[in-house]
């Protein structure tokens, strides 16, 4: 999972109810094989602007937007292997510069601006930091993740996404993955990666169950959340 640094695909994403995911799984599991990482609590620390300049671009929707975060696999020591990831996408196609380090170092580099390397995507992810100029926690986004890769196609990754929470207070990934539901538990976030075409075996699998791609952001709708229940508290004000 840590190897691969920098990333180029397509993405599609799906809302499905529990029911839709496994009548989906039973028709294509098969085709797919499983690893160490198949079951894990993704755990995601958003940076933004005090304004939330970003996440608020991104919904949005234009040609291109980024985004910043720092990821772990389930809940980090300071000894735990992380990802600083810089997400960029245009027209559609994403793309992905991810460097791995320990967790006390990007700690560091969050707080205190000490570079944890010197290699070209810690490069740019410093370029993205000083473009924004006050960029800092501002979301934390946790859900439980399965993962499965294509038997025939290993660059095909599928992943379903449960249980989705956030809170935007005590921003430290070591403080555990509780949060507020984003959508209700009945709901799963479907991915679909792939470096090529979808193969037909799932695309047909898909259109039997009338399971078509719709548009869905875990930070974003996070934000809309608290942005609605902020002014709410100002109306009751």
């Amino acid at each position: 999972m840590g190897s691969i640094a920098v990333f180029e695909r397509t993405e599609k994403k799906y809302i499905l109810t529990l029911d839709q995911k496994q009548a989906l799984l039973s028709l294509i599991e098969k085709r797919l094989g499983t690893d160490k990482y198949s079951v894990s609590t993704v755990c995601s620390l958003y940076f933004d602007t005090p304004d939330y300049r970003l996440i608020r671009t991104s919904i949005d929707k234009p040609i291109y937007k980024e985004k910043l975060r720092l990821r772990s696999y389930f809940t980090p020591d300071k000894n735990t292997t992380v990802f600083l990831e810089l997400k960029k996408k245009y027209r559609g196609v994403v793309y992905k510069r991810r460097e791995t380090m320990k967790y006390d170092k990007a700690m560091r580099y969050i707080n205190h601006g000490e570079k944890p390397k010197d290699t070209q995507i810690m490069r740019e992810i410093d370029y993205a930091m000083q473009f924004y100029n006050n960029l800092a926690p501002r979301m934390l986004i946790a859900y439980d993740r399965n993962a499965y890769f294509g038997l025939e196609d290993k660059n095909l990754r599928i992943t379903f996404d449960m249980n989705l929470r956030y809170r935007d207070y005590e921003l430290d990934l070591s403080l555990g993955d509780y949060g507020k539901p984003i959508v209700d538990n009945n709901i799963c976030i479907m991915e679909i990666k792939a470096l090529k075409a979808m193969p037909l075996w799932l695309t047909e699998a898909l259109s039997s169950l009338n399971i078509y791609p719709g548009s869905f952001s875990k930070y974003g709708t996070a934000y809309k959340i608290i942005s609605k229940n902020n002014r709410g508290g100002e109306h009751c004000a």
